[in-house]
């Protein structure tokens, strides 16, 4: 174990130096490293804990989900009915189910076309045969088609994959720096962005599904009617964004949606200086666009966000641009927001704020004084112990550490990992493992010499033999530290991440690198004793 091919020892000492020097942007102001290249600015991020900002924790609305599965497969059931021209009557969603009756001569005919839509789910669901939908003879030409609640579990799902995504651009487009989102349970969302801390203006871009349409304000009503009652089937009333309120009569039918547009900026108009929004849509939305203002020149259409009206202009001229501007008396903030939100694009479902916790700078600085402080302690008191206890061989296991504190900090910088309190607690814990690791190799030293072998035989064996308890203990602690990032969450798997670097690294270090050192030692010494 004390031989090392040059080769091999080349490759210890460079591995160590270049994982070290990762770690250096960490110390050097952010403005200064922006100036260096891209693939040396990797550095570690400070957790909301050590830099303060705002924590939410976001729940998707569930029931808005079912409600959508269940409105979206009553609308396959007319659609595959009508192609097939089949009559039917009485089609609504009942319960958690949506029912249609077709004539009794009709229902062998109606059953297949309807069973077209139930789908296996995907994933492991699928291996175990269940549907998307349950479809059933209810007996008397009525067909029942029920959402199981898989399918609504992976509907879910999916809501909360695609509005991850989409919570990420709102957010990164606040231009705040290392935002923590990521999924946390079945149906909830958890987002941490340090630095900012007024939670105010990202709840208000996160808490607002942002699904924009066109359509046309209803002439034949006024407001005053429909709100006494006299509303048109194919009409509703949405009151307008602004205060005070303003009753509108909407037609319900959508000429354009938010999903057909490809990029908003806040700006200014020329000729009153209020801020608008201008929008531009793709060759689709600009189609439907054009069209929709050729048939209405004259008339007022709405513009529509999340069911409340922005503005109401009147269509002039027809607009076959593709790309048109909103103003509606909003402030610069206001204008501003709202294109970061149709950018972003429209979130699936509702989010509702659960849980909202602000971290002031000063009780994020308050917490690296005490974390530094702990660190320091707790690496003084490991060194004083080494030294004392086995002299040079000490001052090995001290370099062996320090080389290894600082590898760990450079691997986190090259995964541009968060850094939280339980983080530097998990690297704290390092230099005891790591320590630990040295006392086991040099107490086996100490038993081989007491067993009669001679000083460089001793430390052979003793590195040797050491190793498999090494192992065995490490390996149990990391496989801890995997469960721990597995289902654990924010501190907890900063903890886990620090953890399970720092076991790696000390393997590396406390037996690799303090074999390295001490071999060459002997190789200088050739001592006939051990100073341990």
């Amino acid at each position: 174990m004390l031989y090392f091919t040059r080769w091999k020892a080349l490759a210890i000492i460079l591995t160590a130096l270049i994982v070290c020097l990762c770690a250096v942007p960490n110390f050097f102001p952010q403005e200064r490293v922006r100036t260096w290249p891209v693939w040396a600015q990797r550095h570690i991020v400070l957790g909301l804990d050590l830099q303060g900002g705002s924590y939410l924790l976001l729940e998707v609305d569930s029931n808005y989900v079912k409600k959508e599965k269940l409105d979206q497969v009553r609308d396959e059931v007319r659609r595959v009915l009508r192609d097939a021209k089949i009559g039917y009557t009485g089609l609504a969603v009942r319960g958690d189910a949506v029912e249609v009756r077709v004539k009794e001569s009709d229902l062998q005919a109606a059953l297949p076309k309807v069973r077209e839509l139930s789908q296996p789910l995907g994933g492991l669901l699928g291996s175990s045969g269940q549907r998307s939908v349950e479809v059933s003879d209810a007996g008397g030409g009525l067909i029942r088609l029920v959402v199981p609640q898989a399918a609504i579990t992976d509907r879910i799902r999916q809501t909360i994959e695609q509005s991850i995504q989409i919570v990420e651009r709102r957010v990164n487009q606040l231009g705040t720096v290392e935002p923590v989102i990521q999924r946390q349970g079945t149906d909830r969302i958890l987002v941490q962005v340090p630095g900012l801390q007024d939670p105010t203006r990202l709840k208000d871009l996160l808490g607002k599904t942002a699904k924009m349409e066109f359509r046309m304000v209803d002439p034949t009503v006024s407001p005053e009617q429909a709100q006494g009652g006299r509303v048109p089937g194919d009409s509703e009333v949405l009151m307008s964004a602004s205060s005070p309120k303003v009753p509108y009569v909407i037609k319900r039918q959508v000429l354009v949606s938010g999903g057909d547009l490809t990029d908003a900026q806040p700006g200014f108009d020329q000729r009153t200086n209020e801020p608008i929004v201008s929008f531009r849509f793709n060759t689709s939305g600009a189609r439907k666009f054009a069209q929709a203002t050729t048939e209405n020149v004259g008339q007022p259409f709405a513009i529509v966000l999340d069911n409340e009206v922005i503005s109401a202009p009147v269509i002039r001229e027809p607009i076959t641009g593709g790309s048109g501007q909103i103003s509606g008396s909003f402030t610069v903030q206001a204008a501003n927001d709202l294109a970061i939100l149709l950018r972003a694009g429209a979130l699936p479902a509702p989010l509702t704020v659960i849980e909202e916790r602000t971290v002031g700078p000063g009780l994020g600085q308050d917490s690296i004084e005490k974390g530094q402080l702990a660190a320091y302690i707790g690496s003084i008191m490991v060194i004083v112990f080494m030294l004392v206890t086995y002299r040079l061989f000490g001052v090995f296991a001290n370099i062996a550490v320090a080389i290894n504190v600082a590898m760990i900090f450079g691997i986190l910088s090259l995964l541009n990992a968060t850094l939280t309190l339980p983080g530097i607690a998990g690297v704290v814990l390092t230099v005891g493992i790591a320590v630990d690791s040295n006392v086991l190799i040099y107490e086996r030293i100490r038993e081989e010499l007491r067993g009669g072998r001679n000083a460089i035989s001793a430390i052979d064996a003793g590195f040797r033999r050491a190793l498999a308890t090494i192992l065995d203990s490490n390996i149990t602690t990391f496989i801890a530290a995997a469960v721990l990032f597995y289902i654990g969450t924010g501190p907890v798997r900063g903890f886990a991440v620090t953890l399970g670097i720092g076991i790696i690294t000390t393997v590396f270090t406390a037996f690799t690198l303090t074999s390295l050192i001490v071999a060459g030692w002997v190789w200088w010494k050739r001592p006939k004793t051990v100073p341990i």
